[in-house]
């Protein structure tokens, strides 16, 4: 789901905080007058806000701009910084920023602003983070003259605001370019990989939410660096090319939510690969053995796919997984393959509408830190194992429409589970009695319990009436 609200949490993602440290943060300079073109650039700046969150006070003719609030000067007597950040700021952007010849830090991000993001911004010779994100800017985003010389910048944050139109291609002089954020904008044409052949040290690519189409192009492959890419929720076709692969460097990869087809045969080559998220394509075939290989493998997401085949025992190889999230395929043969007890961060999984048989695995009642377990859709039967009483922080428990047998017995154990407080056994324990009032106790914080579809007899029992929550 987009979202323009501006976060309390860092605007990139995860792996770029230790990078945006370093380059956001920095020791306070000593402070020393500006220059009289400095002062005459920020006023135009405060000129066109319609609302300046207060800046007026600090920001007035007579006194020197290094003192001014959210201005920092460097030892040369030049504005290094305009830190805006969440001032409730209205209005534009000035071009005239472009005139700071010595401003290397812009952040004007969470407020309102309109209107386009000035060239002068962009093609600046100093500026090496760029942060507007999270406003209401407008248009595309400027072409570079082709006679532009390699620009300094390192970061751009663009992402949740109002842009359209294609990526620039002239943006290849930004050979200095450690992460690009353009997520939730209306970015139209192929995702721009040509970013990957002119900047060596690039790290971060986000562009989801936005409405890139076509198939990948070529260029990924030369992103030895790249980190994360991420291009969820667009409308990105054909086959995952093989340049996505040969990105040995990729911790996160997260493409969901777009009509990508083919198959995961070339995942074991990004051995470094912390997240995959997959979900919501049109991806075919089986999860390769190899993936037992992805040792720093914490989320798999393949929901909502083509897939099929029997999981791969060396799932369980992935020690340090916390999340499985393998629903709405074609999954099937018996969960007793995966030795889940190998897992023991495991904290969800979800096979909801699968194929899968035979009995819920006793290994996984060994994944001590399980919070959400959902096996609802498949053709599992047998009864729940007391063992499931280990799972101390299980709040999140779906095994409906499958055979299970003896819902007295299934809810004796489940009763004295404190974290529970989603149930669902509808589909399951057919013809069975309801058990009686005397049978039945605890569900402390149970807040949902859907038995539906049971065609059990007998009467509606008291027990119901004490789940208060």
């Amino acid at each position: 789901m987009r979202s323009h609200h501006c976060p309390n949490r860092s605007m990139f993602p995860l792996p770029f905080l230790g990078l945006a440290l370093v380059l956001l943060i920095s020791l306070v300079p000593p402070t020393s007058s500006c220059t009289e073109q400095e002062k005459s650039s920020l006023l135009q700046l405060l000129a066109g806000f319609s609302q300046d969150g207060g800046l007026a006070a600090s920001w007035r003719k007579d006194t020197d701009c290094c003192t001014w609030e959210g201005i920092t000067c460097s030892p040369n007597r030049t504005v290094s910084d305009v830190l805006l950040a969440s001032r409730g700021i209205e209005g534009s952007i000035s071009q005239f920023l472009g005139n700071l010849t010595g401003l290397l830090r812009l952040n004007l991000s969470c407020n309102s602003l309109s209107g386009g993001l000035p060239l002068e911004l962009v093609s600046s010779s100093s500026i090496i983070v760029l942060d507007v994100s999270f406003n209401r800017l407008t248009g595309g985003l400027s072409e570079l003259p082709s006679s532009t010389p390699a620009r300094p910048l390192q970061v751009v944050n663009v992402s949740s605001n109002l842009f359209t139109g294609r990526f620039p291609s002239t943006w290849e002089v930004m050979k200095s370019l450690v992460a690009l954020n353009a997520k939730n904008n209306s970015f139209t044409g192929q995702l721009p990989t040509i970013l990957c052949l002119s900047a060596p040290s690039f790290t971060v690519l986000e562009l989801s939410f936005n409405e890139f189409s076509g198939n990948i192009p070529p260029g990924l492959g030369n992103c030895s660096m790249l980190k994360l890419l991420s291009a969820g929720y667009n409308n990105l076709s054909g086959t995952l090319p093989d340049d996505v692969f040969k990105v040995t460097s990729l911790e996160h990869l997260s493409l969901p939510n777009n009509w990508l087809e083919g198959a995961l045969n070339g995942i074991i080559k990004l051995k470094n690969l912390v997240s995959l998220d997959l979900g919501g394509n049109e991806l075919s075939g089986n999860i390769p053995e190899s993936i037992g290989e992805l040792k720093s493998l914490e989320e798999l997401h393949l929901e909502q796919n083509h897939m099929s085949g029997e999981l791969p025992s060396a799932l369980s190889n992935c020690t340090q997984l916390i999340t499985i999230s393998l629903k709405g395929n074609q999954f099937r043969g018996e969960l007793t393959k995966v030795n889940f007890s190998n897992l023991p961060n495991l904290e969800k999984i979800d096979l909801l509408h699968n194929n899968f048989i035979g009995n819920i695995p006793e290994s996984l009642y060994l994944c001590s830190k399980l919070t959400a377990l959902r096996l609802s859709g498949n053709h599992l039967h047998g009864q729940l194992s007391e063992k499931i009483g280990n799972l101390k922080s299980l709040s999140f428990l779906s095994v409906a429409n499958l055979s299970l047998t003896n819902i007295t017995r299934t809810l004796q154990i489940l009763g004295s589970s404190r974290s529970l407080t989603n149930l669902f056994i509808g589909s399951n324990f057919l013809h069975e009695a309801i058990p009686e009032d005397d049978s039945i106790d605890g569900f402390e914080n149970l807040q949902v319990l859907s038995m539906s579809d049971c065609s059990l007899s007998g009467t509606i029992p008291g027990w119901l009436s004490k789940l208060t929550n």
